[in-house]
């Protein structure tokens, strides 16, 4: 008797099928440890979230560095996750001739309410595995700031990191790459409703 088994895919099979037209142009997916993964729908404080992100983070990071916002980067071999945001040292092609890789970003980050488990659980490891050294959690259900950095592999063979800060919505927090940019999370996080 077999069991059926899920397909697995590689990063160039997973291309290939986006080639061949296999997903539609407004599918929210990625490829995770070779499985295509359909991402949780944006609620109304993510979205706020992103747009504060959006208006804040290319005053801050201005011609420095590249800001991407939910476009891939390529874990090798089976994995491309597209962050919320991505900050990436700049290059001279703009990315043009392929997605960023680890050595590329200088953090990751993500908006979480409903995904903060699949964020936490699956892209912290994903990502301390990759090498990137910092990986952000912008909590939108306990409201704070998650910033994790040095990244760890375990005597099991787990992926982790060694760092984790917690920061508060009155709080300000500087960049380790860039030291003297700030982010006032204040002007990130949105006002909790009252209904």
């Amino acid at each position: 008797m077999s069991i059926a088994q899920a397909k697995r895919f590689t990063l160039d099979e997973y291309h290939k099928l986006g080639e061949l037209g296999f997903f539609h142009e407004d599918d929210h997916i990625e490829l995770i440890n070779e499985e295509i993964i359909e991402m949780a729908s944006k609620g109304t404080a993510d979205e706020t979230c992103l747009r504060n992100l959006l208006r804040e983070l290319p005053k801050i990071v201005g011609d420095r560095a590249t800001l991407q916002s939910q476009a891939p980067i390529a874990l090798p071999p089976n994995s491309e996750p597209e962050p919320d945001f991505t900050i990436l040292q700049n290059r001279d092609d703009n990315y043009l001739s392929g997605h960023p890789k680890p050595a590329d970003v200088l953090w990751g980050m993500e908006v979480s309410d409903s995904s903060l488990a699949y964020d936490q659980d699956f892209k912290i490891p994903l990502y301390a595995k990759a090498g990137i050294t910092d990986y952000l959690i912008f909590n939108l259900f306990d409201n704070y700031l998650e910033v994790y950095s040095k990244p760890y592999q375990d005597n099991q063979g787990s992926y982790g990191y060694s760092n984790k800060r917690i920061f508060l919505l009155n709080e300000v927090i500087n960049f380790p790459y860039f030291p003297d940019l700030a982010l006032d999370l204040a002007k990130v996080f949105p006002p909790k409703l009252n209904f």
